[in-house]
């Protein structure tokens, strides 16, 4: 909660009239007093049915005995172990350009949080640029974060917007709904940071699909909504120096980690067999050869 209480004293200075004292109050500032005693209510959400196929990279529901699947599982334990040390509930998951894989991990990771994990979790589709959530989990056209903000009621809540997962009952999704021409006037308002601070109220985890950190600003402008950043570099498609810029850009990202995708040193292929013991099929020349052999 620091991280977002600083975020929203910034806001309650910047609201003030020119030529006020813009100096600390010695009390908590009236716009996060106002927020936590206000909390949001969550609506009887609306749900939604995850629609993807066995070629989906959602391999934490397509094929969980799989070693991605069970690298998804690995990560949540690191991230459990860091919730030990520091404050960690809202993460945003960001890449130095597009086609790293974010949306994939976000999504896994997730659903990874919730259903083998038992968190109460929401997946939220923070890249209002370019929106790929809610196609990747096969969801159709949902209200979303931008429906929201071009709402004729100012004082009504996202959490009219959020959908829960038939396929997961611990799970719940904020979808960005259709493109919005400016994002970042959404992201750094002081209406939204109201809004989701009450959603975060209501979540063990709060995973946040950002957008890569360069070109746009939306990364930064999330890494103050949120507890830590976690970077994905997929091998073969990050430029060294986008990456280095998109890192200095950042004014407080909080890192977490970076997750490698599509690294080309691990066995994918043989990872059943050769943990869970899965018998290959005897093939009927082998079974001959087998007879043939035995004394």
């Amino acid at each position: 909660m620091s991280r977002l209480y600083d975020t929203l004293r910034r806001m309650e200075r910047e609201k003030r009239r020119p030529g006020t004292d813009a100096s600390e109050p010695d009390e908590p500032v009236e716009l996060l007093n106002n927020i936590l005693a206000t909390p949001a209510k969550m609506p009887s959400s609306p749900s939604a049915r995850i629609n993807v196929g066995k070629a989906s990279r959602l391999v934490t529901l397509t094929d969980p005995q799989s070693l991605g699947a069970e690298k998804f599982r690995a990560l949540v334990a690191r991230l459990e172990s860091l919730r030990e040390k520091r404050e960690l509930k809202t993460l945003q998951i960001t890449s130095a350009v597009i086609n790293e894989g974010k949306s994939v991990v976000a999504a896994n990771l997730a659903i990874t949080l919730a259903k083998h994990f038992g968190y109460k979790v929401l997946l939220v589709e923070g890249d209002l640029h370019r929106p790929t959530l809610t196609s990747l989990l096969g969801l159709g056209g949902l209200e979303g974060i931008n429906q929201w903000w071009c709402g004729q009621e100012e004082n009504s809540e996202m959490s009219h917007c959020i959908y829960k997962l038939d396929d997961i009952p611990a799970l719940w999704f904020l979808g960005a709904g259709s493109p919005c021409d400016q994002p970042s006037q959404i992201l750094q308002s002081a209406r939204f940071a109201e809004s989701f601070v009450r959603l975060v109220g209501d979540f063990e985890w709060v995973v946040v699909d950002s957008t890569p950190m360069s070109p746009t600003v939306d990364a930064n402008l999330w890494s103050r909504l949120v507890d830590g950043t976690l970077l994905v570099v997929r091998e073969g498609v990050a430029p060294i120096k986008a990456l280095k810029i998109g890192v200095k850009g950042l004014d407080n990202p909080k890192w977490l980690g970076i997750v490698l995708n599509e690294a080309s040193e691990f066995d994918r292929v043989n990872y059943k067999d050769q943990y869970y013991g899965v018998k290959k099929k005897e093939t009927r020349r082998e079974k001959q050869n087998r007879t043939k052999a035995a004394p």
